[in-house]
């Protein structure tokens, strides 16, 4: 590559479909001598050119690269404006800083031959599924979850009870049931307060639950608060102080954990979170 109006010459490697056009292209055109570069005085072998002349980047913007959208059967503009060899120079860039085993910054402000990296990164975009996956393998949502057991009591939902008020849904909380509909909402439901939803296991409540045949078990994914994840994650002393933010926190029947029975942490084996 010759020098240019950010850095001197330099050598790239290239696509060898690409390398296989040039030479073709040299070997079809008639012999041009070489021709002095206006940057560096050097005499050089100019890749476009033609009858001893150099072919304009506005020539190539207007004609060539129009004429080669016309037999690809692509439009020769999009919604940015018309395609030219700078869309397509800025294109390739942003592919290869987005490609399965992609190219640092540093090594695509080489191959560009830019200067300065800061010229670099308004080529260097990531695309949305770059993004997607970055966001994926951080695993801020994974982390931020945590799945619970649902019995679905399915007589009730045929019989019309649900739609009655009979609860038929029950979140196992490992020392018991919440029939609460919408567990997931509950300020509590990673330190139960026992309220009117909570249905102890060693209750003949839950036994008569527990024997039902029409009983569908399910697996609901709960998000976690980050005060809710450390209760979970970083031990007793975190759970603590969950505990000492909702002590004055309305249950979903009303009544405050302070003015219920003492306090029931959810404790969920390793094994259970998925």
């Amino acid at each position: 590559m010759p020098a240019h109006k950010t850095g001197t010459a330099f050598t790239k490697p290239v696509d060898p479909l690409l390398g296989q056009a040039i030479n073709t292209w040299e070997a079809l055109r008639p012999h041009q001598p070489k021709r002095t570069d206006k940057r560096t005085g050097e005499q050089i072998d100019f890749l476009f050119a033609y009858r001893a002349r150099t072919v304009s980047s506005g020539y190539i913007n207007s004609s060539i690269v129009p004429m080669l959208c016309r037999k690809a059967g692509v439009p020769a503009a999009d919604v940015r404006g018309n395609i030219t060899s700078h869309r397509a120079r800025s294109t390739i860039a942003s592919q290869l800083y987005n490609a399965k085993e992609p190219m640092t910054l540093f090594e695509l402000q080489a191959w560009l031959g830019h200067r300065s990296p800061e010229s670099t990164q308004h080529y260097a975009k990531a695309s949305p599924n770059t993004l997607t996956k970055a966001y994926e393998d951080a695993g801020y949502f994974a982390r931020n979850v945590r799945t619970i057991e649902v019995l679905v009591d399915r007589d009730a939902v045929t019989s019309g009870a649900a739609a009655g008020g009979e609860p038929w849904q029950h979140y196992d909380l490992g020392h018991g049931y919440c029939t609460y509909t919408f567990f997931e909402q509950c300020p509590h439901r990673m330190a139960c307060a026992r309220c009117d939803f909570y249905t102890p296991k060693d209750s003949s409540k839950a036994q008569l639950l527990e024997a039902k045949d029409n009983l569908q078990r399910m697996l609901a994914t709960i998000p976690l608060t980050d005060e809710e994840r450390a209760a979970v994650d970083d031990g007793q002393t975190a759970l603590d102080q969950l505990l000492q933010r909702l002590v004055d926190v309305p249950t979903p029947s009303g009544p405050t954990p302070r003015e219920l029975l003492p306090i029931v942490e959810v404790r969920r084996d390793a094994d259970d979170d998925r």
